[in-house]
C-alpha cells in the first residue's frame, strides 16, 4: 500500500531539511502544504530509526487520507489545562489534585475512580468559581479554530468527547467550532459545588462508544474518522479510529496512536490528511 511521509513542526519545516529527507530516502519531491507541514510519497518503508529533530516525523497510508469525521478529547488537547486541576487551584488544592490527573492520564489509576475522588475535594467551591475559571484560565490551543472549523467546511462531522465537564466543554466547542459536545456533569446545589459529578461517568469506554455513536450516525464507518487525544483514557478512541493521533501526550496513548505529535500544533491534523494551507478556515 503506497504511503505518506509528513513532516510537521510549530515552528516550521525548512525546504533544506525537506530536500534533505526525501533525498535521504530516495522519494519524490516534497509537496509544501503549509509553512508549518510538507509531504513526500514514500518509495519504500521508513527506516525504523528514522527521525528528525524538533520535527514530527509520521506515515499515513495515501490512500483515505481525508476523514470524515473529527472527535477530539478537551483537556490538553483541545484546550491547554486541566479544568479540574484550574479549579482545583481556587480550592488552594491544586498540587494533590494536579498529581492524581497525571497519574490518571498516564493509566496509572482508575479514571473514574480518579475523577470521583478529584470531585470530592471540590465540595462546597462556590458555583461562580466556574466562570471565572473559564475566563482566566482556559484558552485554545494553537490551530485548535483552525483545524475544526476546516473539517467542518470539508463537510466533516465534529465531535468534542471530554472525560472534563460539560460547562467547559459547551463553551470551548462553540468556541472552536464543534458541532457538538459531551462530557461529565458536576452537581451544583445552592450555589456551591456538592463534590459529586452526575452519573454516568464519561471515561474510557464511554469515549469509544461516543465514536461508534457518530460514526454510525454520519454512516461511516471508523475508518473515516480521526481522533485525537493526550491521555490514556482516549486510548480505546484514538485506537479505534482510520487515523488516531497522540498530541503532546503521554506514553500510553502514543504507543496505540498512528501518529504521534510532540513538536506540532493542531494544524498537524489537517497536515496528515493532505489539506494544504489554502483550504484552510482560519
Amino acid at each position: 500500500m503506497a504511503s505518506v511521509l509528513v513532516l510537521t513542526a510549530a515552528a516550521g519545516v525548512p525546504d533544506l531539511v525537506a530536500a534533505e529527507t526525501a533525498a535521504e530516502l530516495g522519494a519524490g519531491a516534497p509537496r509544501r502544504l503549509a509553512a508549518s507541514a510538507v509531504e513526500i510519497a514514500l518509495a519504500g518503508p521508513l527506516p525504523a530509526d528514522f527521525g528528525l529533530r524538533g520535527v514530527d516525523v509520521n506515515v499515513v497510508p495515501a490512500e483515505g487520507r481525508r476523514k470524515r469525521l473529527l472527535i477530539a478529547d478537551m483537556d490538553s488537547t483541545i484546550i491547554g489545562v486541566e479544568c479540574i486541576d484550574e479549579l482545583a487551584d481556587f480550592a488552594g488544592l491544586k498540587p494533590q489534585v494536579a498529581e492524581i490527573t497525571e497519574r490518571a492520564m498516564r493509566g496509572e489509576l482508575d479514571f473514574e475512580a480518579a475523577l470521583i475522588g478529584r470531585v470530592a475535594l471540590l465540595r462546597g467551591l462556590p458555583a461562580e468559581t466556574l466562570q471565572r475559571c473559564y475566563a482566566e484560565r482556559v484558552r485554545l490551543n494553537p490551530g485548535a479554530r483552525t483545524l475544526v472549523r476546516t473539517m467542518a467546511g470539508q463537510g466533516a462531522g465534529t465531535a468534542l468527547v471530554s472525560g472534563g465537564f460539560s460547562f467547559f466543554s459547551e463553551r470551548v466547542a462553540a468556541a472552536a467550532g464543534f458541532a457538538r459536545h459531551r462530557a461529565n456533569r458536576l452537581e451544583v446545589r445552592e450555589g456551591v459545588l456538592t463534590g459529586e459529578v452526575g452519573r454516568p461517568i464519561l471515561g474510557r469506554a464511554a469515549k469509544l462508544a461516543a465514536l461508534r455513536e457518530a460514526a454510525a450516525e454520519a454512516g461511516i464507518g471508523p475508518e473515516a474518522v480521526i481522533a485525537v487525544g493526550d491521555g490514556a483514557n482516549d486510548a480505546d478512541m484514538v485506537e479505534a479510529a482510520g487515523l488516531g493521533v497522540a498530541y503532546h501526550a503521554k506514553p500510553a496513548l502514543a504507543a496505540v496512536a498512528d501518529a504521534v505529535l510532540a513538536h506540532s500544533d493542531l494544524t498537524a491534523l489537517l497536515a496528515l490528511q493532505g489539506i494544504g494551507e489554502e483550504e484552510w478556515v482560519a
